[in-house]
């Protein structure tokens, strides 16, 4: 679900998914734009190009619908950083993707990153679970992928995880609040290597 929504043409005959899916990026422009609290259904429907009768038909209310959408782009991060971590054995190799996930997470269409890190529906409890899990699924991967050979007990490789999880989220989030102003992959590389340079310090376990 990267691709910019617009406005559909009333009146299409789509499939339920395909109509879910349009109706899901109509939600994320509208949200991303005005938070939850001042989105309207209407808004949405006008967006999608759809009566609202027709929105009410996928999703019940507005918390339903937010929530759907908020699992969406929890999952695709979760996802982002469990696939870069999957490519390779090696462990700075691994550390350069997890950060450079976040990155390509953050500088997404439609600023979804906005749902995940900056919902202001984190006082609801099932909003607050969907990324709270999300951010524990990518700590549990990176733990167990990054950490498995350093010589630490799980408590304190768990340490190591979550570390690098907040230095990567609020890097990318940094970098794409600044402009940009340092390429992209300068800043993954920047990051990454300090992330790596902490990593490496702790032993390998002695075979």
């Amino acid at each position: 679900m990267s691709e910019t929504s617009a406005p559909a043409q009333r009146g299409g005959r789509l499939s339920r998914t395909a109509r879910r899916a349009q109706l899901l990026l109509a939600a994320r422009d509208v949200f991303a734009a005005h938070g939850y609290h001042a989105a309207a259904m209407d808004d949405i429907a006008e967006r999608a190009g759809v009566s609202k009768p027709v929105l009410y038909q996928h999703f019940p209310g507005k918390l339903e619908l937010y929530r759907a959408l908020l699992t969406t782009y929890a999952d695709e991060l979760v996802t982002r950083v469990e696939q870069a971590i999957g490519t390779t054995t090696d462990n700075q190799e691994r550390v350069h993707g997890a950060v450079s996930a976040y990155f390509d997470f953050v500088a997404g269409e439609g600023q979804a990153y906005r749902l995940v890190f900056e919902s202001d529906l984190r006082s609801e409890p099932e909003a607050a679970a969907v990324v709270d899990g999300a951010l524990t699924r990518c700590i549990d991967s990176i733990a167990d992928a990054v950490t498995t050979d350093a010589g630490l007990d799980a408590a304190r490789a768990r340490m190591l995880a979550v570390g690098l999880v907040g230095l990567s989220q609020v890097a990318a989030r940094y970098w794409l609040d600044s402009d940009q102003a340092v390429p992209r992959d300068e800043a993954v590389a920047l990051m990454s290597s300090l992330a790596w340079r902490g990593l490496a310090g702790f032993p390998l376990v002695q075979t």
